[in-house]
């Protein structure tokens, strides 16, 4: 800065855009509702589900507009298959009592 120049004083209030929230589908099918800050994501089974997600969500984000993707949607969370270690098959980790509340056994008499 050359002396004798001021600076201009900041805006006081920066212009702040409307959050795009964005339902498609990503190339393996599944409908997705993202944001375009990378705050929400969703995965849903149907096109309706998604846009019904998208709309109660608007309140988090003011102003927000609701866009259908034109080209494929990238998941921001990766969605692999379910590992055989991350499912539960047996209720044994809350005891023997667990089974009656979870359906896997008779109950007591």
């Amino acid at each position: 800065m050359c002396e004798g120049q001021q600076m201009a004083p900041p805006d006081p209030e920066p212009e702040q855009r409307s959050a795009v929230i964005t339902v498609g589908q990503d190339r393996a099918g599944h409908w997705l509702v993202q944001d375009d800050r990378a705050l929400l994501e969703g995965r849903f089974v149907s096109r309706a589900a998604a846009l019904g997600f998208a709309r109660a969500e608007r309140h988090a984000f003011s102003g927000a507009t609701i866009a259908l993707a034109t080209a494929p949607l990238v998941p921001l969370v990766p969605f692999a298959p379910v590992q055989a270690w991350e499912t539960a098959q047996t209720c044994q980790a809350f005891g023997p009592s667990a089974s009656a509340v979870f359906g896997g056994g008779s109950s007591p008499a």
